[in-house]
């Protein structure tokens, strides 16, 4: 662990990746590619990144038009401004099960400056509702790629939730939709956890092991579905959740 990058950062580089591997996929962006990083496959591909402009319920029905083409497209936008398309998300996107995929970054506290109106905390609850909806929040940025390839490899709606801090890229871990990962073991308590709060509670089981707590560490990236099995055994086994 030494390299920091962040999640939106990791999600433009492999849009580009997957952009030359894949001419299917196009990019939809609500004014802002900068900081989205869309940006990236936008000076690629100019003729696959379409700007909607501060619209973001056209972004939504503009990338649902295009995936009845046979298209598979990137939706993206602050994931607090998932709450102004979120009609558009739930009927047209997830009850008729469109391949569509949003990338909403700069979700939860951690947005800086950008201060309280842009922290998003209720996505992860109004995606995880959504029939269809498949939930995933990387870690960090090789989390963030395979995540987005297992997006394209799906058909049906996906919700990739990113950060807009850098944060530590860990070694490389296994990645199945559905599948949780024990990234320390323990046998006191468990904290269950996913995206940037992953290195958060790798530094808090450190700190309980200084106390002579032996806590393990749970990657859950994928929210929905959720891997119910490995929550139920781990927290059988370590007793304190």
């Amino acid at each position: 662990m030494s390299e920091k990058k962040a999640t939106r950062v990791a999600y433009g580089e492999t849009l580009v990746e997957l952009g030359k591997e894949n001419d299917k996929i196009v990019v939809l962006d609500a004014d802002l590619a900068s900081a989205t990083m869309t940006k990236f496959f936008r000076k690629e591909f100019p003729d696959r990144h379409f700007e909607c402009g501060i619209a973001e319920a056209d972004l939504i029905d503009l990338g649902v038009g295009m995936s009845t083409m046979g298209l598979i497209p990137f939706c993206s936008t602050f994931a607090v401004f998932g709450g102004r398309c979120f009609e558009q998300i739930r009927n047209s996107v997830c009850y008729p099960h469109n391949n569509v995929k949003l990338a909403f970054t700069h979700a939860g506290l951690t947005v800086g400056e950008d201060g309280g109106s842009h922290q998003a905390i209720e996505d992860v609850a109004i995606m995880r509702v959504l029939p269809g909806m498949t939930v995933l929040c990387p870690c960090d940025a090789n989390e963030t790629a395979k995540a987005m390839r297992a997006a394209v490899e799906m058909d049906g709606p996906v919700y990739l939730r990113l950060a807009r801090l850098p944060t530590t890229v860990f070694e490389d871990m296994p990645f199945t939709v559905g599948k949780g990962n024990v990234i320390r073991e323990g046998k006191d308590a468990v904290l269950f956890t996913y995206g940037t709060m992953v290195e958060v509670s790798l530094d808090a089981a450190n700190m309980l092991a200084e106390k002579g707590v032996s806590a393990a560490v749970v990657n859950m990236h994928t929210l929905k579905p959720l891997d119910e099995a490995l929550v139920a055994e781990y927290a059988a086994k370590c007793g304190k959740v």
